[in-house]
């Protein structure tokens, strides 16, 4: 009976620590992002469209550079609400952490 509890205990911390680890994996942060900026650029205006971007370093795999207007950053951010739920957990404190950046510059920029 122990021994079951223990077994089971462990597969379900080793399947909590997998989905946690997966949700960091640098593809699937690049699957999130497209869906954001698709997302994002549906919402936007059409002279807006152009000025949301984000591309993936090709060396330093978790790194990704966004591109986006001063503009659209409102519908970047809308997007990111819009899948949070859907989002491993990691993935969604990832992204919790853009908008975090996002809202400083933007202040800074207030400033």
């Amino acid at each position: 009976m122990m021994k079951n509890l223990t077994n089971h205990m462990l597969n379900k911390i080793s399947a909590d620590v997998t989905e946690l680890k997966d949700g960091l994996n640098p593809e699937n942060i690049a699957y999130w992002y497209n869906k954001v900026i698709q997302e994002a650029k549906e919402m936007a205006p059409p002279w807006l469209v152009d000025k949301i971007n984000v591309k993936q370093d090709p060396v330093l795999h978790m790194k990704f550079n966004l591109d986006i207007s001063k503009r659209a950053v409102r519908y970047f951010m809308m997007a990111i609400e819009n899948h949070l739920d859907e989002m491993p957990y990691s993935t969604r404190l990832y992204f919790l952490k853009v908008q975090e950046i996002m809202t400083t510059e933007m202040d800074k920029s207030l400033v």
